[in-house]
């Protein structure tokens, strides 16, 4: 056996090693896309309301401040699953007031809090919000976010 590596030799390690990763990352990233399509996510359950209110929430750029399954910034809780934490699943009319009383309120004016601005957004736009944070509930996270409280 030759006691150093050939410039070949190297060559060959180096195109086979892409080559083995490269198809790997082809691999995993097919594997991911199936499993979001197939076992993550409920697609029937899609409306126009649930993209109407992802829209909503990529215009008032929520994810500038809050994450929804961990995307986002950290500045204000998490919202993948707000729905849940507000009872959405026991009462879901109870959750939708909720989070229309809760933006009503906003800002709040309490001295040293963050505060969320007001959107003033119309009761279609709560609506849509709310269909699509309680769509976001029911995807299989694997136990994200960590604790109930996002």
């Amino acid at each position: 056996m030759a006691e150093a590596l050939t410039k070949s030799a190297a060559r060959n390690v180096f195109y086979g090693g892409s080559f083995f990763f490269f198809a790997i990352f082809v691999g995993l990233t097919t594997h991911s896309h199936y499993y979001m399509n197939t076992s993550s996510t409920d697609v029937s359950t899609l409306s126009d309301s649930v993209a109407r209110g992802k829209h909503v929430w990529e215009k008032n750029s929520c994810i500038n401040c809050h994450s929804i399954l961990g995307e986002g910034a950290y500045f204000a809780p998490e919202l993948g699953n707000v729905w849940d934490r507000w009872g959405g699943k026991e009462d879901p009319a109870g959750a939708r007031e909720t989070l229309k009383a809760w933006m009503a309120a906003q800002p709040t004016g309490i001295e040293g809090r963050r505060q969320m601005p007001q959107f003033n957004l119309t009761d279609q736009e709560l609506n849509d919000l709310a269909d699509f944070l309680e769509w976001t509930s029911r995807i299989k996270t694997q136990n994200w976010p960590p604790n109930k409280a996002g």
